[in-house]
């Protein structure tokens, strides 16, 4: 509720768009889109465009323990033709740990890097052609250099899809480029 009053608030004042600029609350985004009438750039949309584009169907899903095992993620990229492989539990009880207790606050360790790049393997062995780093921080933490497949950086991702959203809206018929209103 409180992310689809400000989400209305943002409306109001003139918004022509909304981000979410977070993975897992994308969890509540359906009850957001419900409270305004201006587009949602949904990051599991964005994201699942860049991974058709490189003709995968098939990743690794890497997040927080919400966003990896309920459905809100996994489910908009099914509806897209994308299966997602997301790591065994103990695995995903690292991502979660490492999440939470080292890269929301700051903290980057080797050590950590090397255990998700041991899961990340290990997804690629059960058949993920591709990497999504579903969580904000863990693009801190893994670039494509430490991953043995592509990753798809979601934080990055769901800012292009944003940038050219914004540029089509300022290029519709009948808007000023430049106007306070474009």
């Amino acid at each position: 509720e409180l992310l689809a009053a400000r989400a209305q608030a943002l409306e109001t004042a003139g918004a022509e768009l909304l981000v979410l600029c977070t993975n897992t609350m994308h969890k509540v985004a359906d009850h957001i889109e419900a409270k305004v009438t201006i587009p949602l750039i949904h990051i599991a949309d964005a994201t699942a465009a860049a991974i058709r584009n490189c003709e995968f169907s098939r990743v690794a899903l890497l997040g927080t323990k919400f966003t990896m095992e309920q459905d809100f993620y996994r489910e908009r990229l099914a509806a897209q033709g994308i299966q997602t492989l997301i790591p065994v539990p103990g695995d995903s009880e690292v991502i979660h740990r490492v999440i939470y207790e080292e890269l929301v606050r700051g903290v980057i360790r080797d050590e950590s890097r090397t255990e998700f790049t041991r899961i990340i393997e290990s997804l690629r062995v059960a058949g993920a052609e591709a990497v999504i780093l579903g969580c904000t921080e863990i693009e801190l933490l893994v670039s494509n250099q430490d991953s043995p497949i592509p990753t798809f950086p979601t934080t990055k991702i769901h800012i292009g899809a944003a940038i050219d959203q914004a540029f089509e809206l300022d290029s519709s018929p009948g808007r000023q480029k430049g106007s306070a209103s474009g």
